[in-house]
């Protein structure tokens, strides 16, 4: 009886879904109109599965690759104003100095615009009004600060624009292409919006706000007399405004009492904004502010559209648009809409070979920290849970929402829960939430990750088998569950996460030297000998010894964020300590794994580790013990024999 019991409960088991499709490079993603709406750009992998800008016209069956990048893959692309040209963003086996390459279609010509090394480039703006140029901005001047300059598409010549005094973080265009508005850090950690009138004139405060308050600015209005933007200033979440610029007066435009903005629709041409996107019930969910967005709206939904909607491409007439449909559990689906017609086309989506599998539900969730603070975030449970995986998102100013994850999904399959939780600090939920994580980095934000493990053994879920798992902040709150509460975990998955607050806070990339403050305030000032011990007290590294479950730690040799080091003196700490441990390096990755032979390699190790640890599935490791075609380093030290873990 025994037996066919068994047999039963492994027939009923879901089919294991294989890595490459669930965290494999799309089939196709991102796609972008040209601006007279006759052709269409997409990302797609080449015959070597490196993702290249491919391009054909809509009227057209045939498409090309227009790029021939060699190794990393092309993530970030749009088409200049022109019509004729590509520009797409690519740094160097991850070092973040992003170099701006334009291809010329006809001939497929490709020249980089920014030649210039160490420093790093991105696009502001294009224009219909000027389609031969690209203004971008540069750290050439200083690494510390961006200053804007105009590129010429026709000859390739750099004219500087606008200087940075130092403290610019970013950078905003009118409707002439000119840089009106300025988004500064202040020193003690708030934020400061400078306008000028005209490129000849002094720049002048708008808003200027303390640490506790936040700013987001999204554009001008046509006539360059008014700002779009959101402030908290008198409210807890952020609300949306048009604010005079010569009076300082706001219209209110939208809000809502839980949840700051997800996203704006701001129309390119007519420079108005149409609608908002807030968090209702842990989705996206349009407030439209005209009535033309809120019948191109009801007609996508009419078509059956039923994920969270957003328009990610438009012609300069604003005839066509492209919209991605999103699920938790299945593709990212794109489709093309006539606005004239009402009518919308299904081009294709991210990743089809999801179409059909068993694939598991994502459930927002909700509930009390010990403080009462209310956390929301994510469970996404399968039949059998064999434990829990706690999935810790980075930033950690950044947040989890309804969306398909191929980690999610690839844990789920292998007969995990899968517990998301935006902690405090999290984005999204109004100032007092984020606020309520300042400094408390391995102490109120630590314990809310504590919180929900107890939620969700309240729900039944097995409570004895958790994992912690996560990246850049994930993987520091992966760290301190090891060294700062080892009885609550099983094993925890470290990638790219800091162990030293103090060596982190040194090393920030040269160009975040303006965000110093906001540092200071929301983690600790690292100059400051006052806060020594609190940094100290928040460092894993400095309680490596505690740590008695088994650590898998993977890092990129060249992210700029969190550095190589990071990584290595906790291994060392423990190389000294005698404890067991796992370390991936993989020398030509940054902060993350972008090329897909690392990151199924990585997975693959996850897997394998959670299997031994929690006792789920695994699709096997290839016999050679690594992923055709990773540069993954491996250096695993075993545990003593007689030693015992939790």
């Amino acid at each position: 009886m025994t037996h066919l019991l068994l047999l039963a409960a492994l027939a009923a088991e879901p089919a294991l879904i294989p890595r490459d499709v669930l965290l494999g490079n799309p089939e196709r993603m991102r796609p972008q109109l040209s601006p007279d709406g006759r052709q269409l750009a997409w990302l797609q992998p080449d015959e070597k599965n490196v993702m290249q800008v491919w391009v054909k016209a809509l009227a057209e069956v045939e498409a090309v690759a227009v790029s021939a990048d060699k190794k990393r893959g092309i993530r970030q692309f749009l088409w200049a104003e022109d019509g004729k040209t590509v520009l797409y963003l690519q740094d160097n086996d991850g070092d973040e100095n992003f170099h701006v390459f334009g291809v010329e279609l006809a001939t497929k010509n490709t020249r980089d615009l920014t030649p210039y090394q160490g420093v790093r480039a991105a696009i502001i703006d294009t224009h219909p009004k000027a389609p031969d140029t690209v203004l971008v901005q540069l750290n050439l001047r200083d690494r510390k600060s961006f200053d804007v300059h105009r590129v010429s598409l026709k000859t390739g010549a750099i004219e500087a624009d606008t200087q940075n005094p130092g403290d610019v973080t970013q950078w905003v265009t009118d409707a002439n292409m000119l840089v009106r508005a300025a988004v500064v850090a202040t020193p003690e950690g708030g934020e400061e919006v400078r306008v000028r009138d005209s490129t000849k004139l002094p720049w002048k405060s708008l808003i200027k706000v303390g640490p506790e308050e936040s700013l987001q600015v999204y554009g001008f209005t046509l006539d360059g007399k008014g700002l779009f933007m959101a402030t908290s200033v008198g409210t807890d979440t952020q609300r949306v405004v048009e604010k005079n610029l010569k009076t300082g007066s706001e219209r209110v435009l939208a809000k809502s009492d839980t949840s700051d903005p997800l996203g704006v629709m701001l129309h390119p041409v007519k420079h108005e904004l149409h609608g908002v996107a807030f968090d209702v019930a842990g989705r996206a969910e349009w407030s439209t502010l005209d009535s033309t967005f809120k019948a191109d709206l009801a007609a996508l939904r009419a078509a059956s559209l039923t994920g969270d909607l957003d328009v990610v491409s438009r012609d300069t007439a604003d005839q066509q648009w492209l919209v991605a449909e999103t699920s938790a559990t299945g593709p990212v689906k794109y489709w093309r809409y006539e606005r004239a017609a009402k009518k919308a086309e299904f081009l294709f989506s991210h990743q089809p070979k999801l179409e059909g599998l068993p694939l598991v539900e994502v459930k927002p969730v909700s509930f009390p920290a010990r403080d009462g603070l209310t956390l929301n975030g994510y469970l996404t449970r399968p039949e059998g849970a064999k434990g829990l995986v706690l999935a810790v998102h980075g930033g950690p100013w950044g947040r989890d929402t309804w969306r398909y994850s191929g980690e999610v999904q690839l844990l789920a399959n292998r007969g995990y829960a899968v517990l998301q939780v935006n902690f405090r600090g999290s984005t999204g939920y109004g100032k007092r939430f984020l606020n309520a994580g300042n400094r408390q980095w391995g102490l109120a934000m630590h314990t809310d990750l504590l919180d929900a493990v107890e939620w969700a053994g309240k729900q039944g879920l097995d409570v004895k088998r958790v994992c912690i798992m996560g990246g850049s902040y994930g993987g520091y709150a992966a760290l301190a569950g090891a060294a700062f509460t080892p009885d609550t975990f099983k094993c925890a998955v470290d990638l790219v996460g800091p162990s030293n607050l103090s060596t982190l806070l040194k090393t920030i990339p040269p160009y975040w030297a303006a965000m110093k403050g906001q540092f200071a305030r929301r983690v600790g000032d690292v100059d400051a000998p006052a806060d020594a011990e609190l940094l100290k007290k928040a460092s894993p590294l400095f309680a490596a010894d505690k740590i008695r479950i088994p650590l898998l730690i993977a890092q990129g040799a060249n992210d700029p964020r969190v550095k190589q080091a990071e990584s290595e003196q906790i291994v060392a700490a423990m190389e000294k300590a005698s404890l067991p441990y796992t370390y991936v390096l993989y020398p030509d990755e940054g902060h993350g794994l972008a090329r897909p032979e690392n990151r199924t390699d990585y997975y693959a190790r996850v897997e394998a580790f959670l299997a031994a640890s929690l006792g789920g599935r695994v699709e096997p490791m290839p016999a050679e013990g690594r992923i055709a075609g990773s540069s993954a380093i491996v250096k695993v030290k075993a545990a003593a024999a007689g030693a015992k873990g939790r």
